[in-house]
């Protein structure tokens, strides 16, 4: 897909890195109400420097501290071309609760679901004391927007053959969430292959509780370890 209103003489096109800063911006940014300022705002330095990275620019960013004492990167920019085509994707300004069912080709989904998930997405897991040597991981997807979530469980089950997930519900979003059996599948969507950007925390608490699980998949350790 190129972007079709044409305000600027570059458009972008889909490609895998493409996705995954739409996937993150779903997640993690803002399209301001001006027809050309983006925002993206994270914790974590290394979202701040994919998306320098995939934009090609330099742009300042600058250290934002709340009230109760927390820290997040803020990056805003300009990017006419950009702008419009996360627009024709489905992206709105203060979209956080609104956010549709978003035109993302199949070939790309899986560079934008590890976007989102890079940005608004979990991994946790315990030990099942009722059962020896078993331990538990689910994988979350967080998003005020219920239909927003269900298209991702949709799309999910339909490209790889996960379960429909369940929802975790909060007062302020929802989180779709997914077993063992299925993260596992989702992990190796999201990583389908090596040198893909991606937030290397996250994806470490993957490998570690993979590491960890006695029952892991042995293909799956063999090829990320």
């Amino acid at each position: 897909m190129s972007c079709m209103r044409y305000r600027s003489k570059k458009f972008y096109k889909w490609d895998s890195n493409i996705a995954y800063l739409t996937g993150l911006i779903a997640a993690d940014g803002c399209i301001v109400n001006n027809g050309r300022h983006l925002n993206v705002t994270s914790k974590d330095i290394e979202l701040i420097n994919h998306t320098q990275l995939i934009l090609d620019m330099n742009v300042k960013f600058n250290l934002k501290r709340s009230i109760l004492g927390g820290e997040a990167y803020n990056l805003q920019f300009s990017n006419v071309a950009f702008y419009d085509f996360l627009l024709d994707v489905g992206l709105t300004p203060a979209k956080s609760k609104t956010i549709p069912e978003l035109k993302v080709p199949d070939e790309y989904y899986p560079d934008f679901l590890r976007g989102y998930f890079d940005g608004d997405g979990t991994i946790y897991g315990f030990w099942d004391t009722r059962w020896k040597s078993s331990l538990m991981y689910y994988t979350g997807f967080t998003s005020a927007s219920p239909a927003f979530l269900k298209w991702l469980s949709i799309t999910n089950a339909r490209l790889f053959r996960t379960s429909p997930g369940f929802m975790k519900k909060s007062p302020s979003a929802d989180t779709l969430m997914y077993a063992k059996a299925d993260s596992y599948k989702l992990f190796e969507a999201m990583y389908y292959k090596p040198n893909l950007l991606y937030l290397g925390r996250k994806y470490t608490k993957f490998i570690d509780f993979f590491k960890s699980d006695p029952y892991a998949n042995k293909a799956l350790l063999a090829r990320v370890l």
